[in-house]
């Protein structure tokens, strides 16, 4: 069975004043059916514009330069903006950092949701429409639903704005959502009830999940696999278990180190050192040799490959298998 989504080489680039900034710079992974996939760096790795991406979200000065985005066969690079606007929100939804990216101001909750479902599904009745939105936001965790479908965004607390936008993305019950850090504003309880019925979701419905946060405990507790990105690059990528108890590349070690529950009690976290290039002028060779415990002189002069080394495991690293000097 071929995979949901398969990116190939995919390159994203912006054209500014100051020069090309490449966001995205061969970027390669693909998403099972079922399967979540959690897609983790600092800021600025290029980590949202891969979900944009495939979203064909990508408006000047930004333009997909390279690689192809294939869903379910199609390559949606390649689609027309009416073909788009079809897979948007019924096979393909997104959940956007920012709730009111999703949700329209002067728009009740109800109308918004109904308008979601009838857009996909003309045959479909009202009351029935309406029954549907009600079950997804208490899937969500918001209390009285019926009550609060009457409400507009602005009468909702941030944390239940994002709660919304999460249930609109699963009302059509898509094949792929790209979950773009959806639970950064709600708090513990909520994350994990929402993260619980999107997992839900994945093993009934057999969606696809691709997961962006910086946060790796998120991470580790939802993806069967992830890809690490750094300046617009996926550096490691493997099934989660294997990659986070025995990480490769000396970037995927530092965010690991970084982790609280990975230091002993008192110590101070490990830190990496120095500061993310500027994506406008990276350094030849490999991007984060500036910051690398490990770099050698091939670091300075070759940009690594991707490098299998076994157990559905690639790293971008020459000197993969190595320790870092005490």
């Amino acid at each position: 069975m071929k995979p949901i989504l398969q990116i190939e080489n995919l390159q994203t680039h912006f054209f500014t004043k100051a020069g090309v900034v490449k966001a995205v710079d061969g970027v390669s992974f693909d998403i099972n059916a079922g399967e979540v996939v959690g897609l983790v760096g600092e800021s600025g790795s290029g980590k949202s514009i891969t979900g944009f991406s495939v979203m064909g979200l990508v408006d000047a000065p930004g333009k997909i330069v390279g690689g192809r985005i294939m869903f379910q066969g199609e390559d949606i690079a390649a689609m027309s903006p009416q073909q788009l606007q079809s897979l948007r929100g019924n096979r393909i939804s997104m959940i956007f950092q920012d709730p009111m990216m999703t949700l329209n101001p002067v728009l009740r909750v109800e109308t918004q949701m109904v308008e979601a479902i009838k857009a996909h599904d003309s045959m479909i009745s009202k009351s029935e429409a309406r029954a549907r939105a009600r079950d997804a936001l208490g899937l969500v965790g918001i209390s009285a639903p019926e009550e609060r479908m009457r409400a507009y965004p602005h009468q909702f607390s941030g944390g239940m704005r994002q709660r919304v936008s999460i249930a609109i993305a699963m009302l059509n019950r898509p094949d792929l959502i790209i979950a773009d850090e959806p639970t950064t504003a709600l708090d513990v309880t909520i994350q994990g009830q929402v993260i619980h019925e999107m997992q839900r979701l994945c093993e009934v419905t057999k969606t696809a999940l691709l997961w962006i946060t910086h946060d790796l405990a998120v991470v580790a507790g939802i993806a069967d696999r992830i890809c690490v990105m750094y300046a617009g690059r996926v550096v490691e990528q493997g099934p989660i278990a294997s990659t986070i108890s025995q990480p490769l590349h000396p970037y995927t070690r530092g965010l690991m180190g970084s982790v609280p529950s990975q230091n002993r009690r008192g110590q101070p976290l490990q830190q990496i050192d120095g500061m993310v290039p500027s994506l406008l002028n990276l350094p030849s060779g490999c991007a984060f040799q500036n910051r690398c415990a490990m770099v050698s002189d091939k670091c300075l002069s070759e940009i690594p490959e991707p490098i299998d080394v076994g157990e559905q495991r690639l790293v971008r690293c020459v000197n993969v298998g190595q320790e870092p000097a005490s």
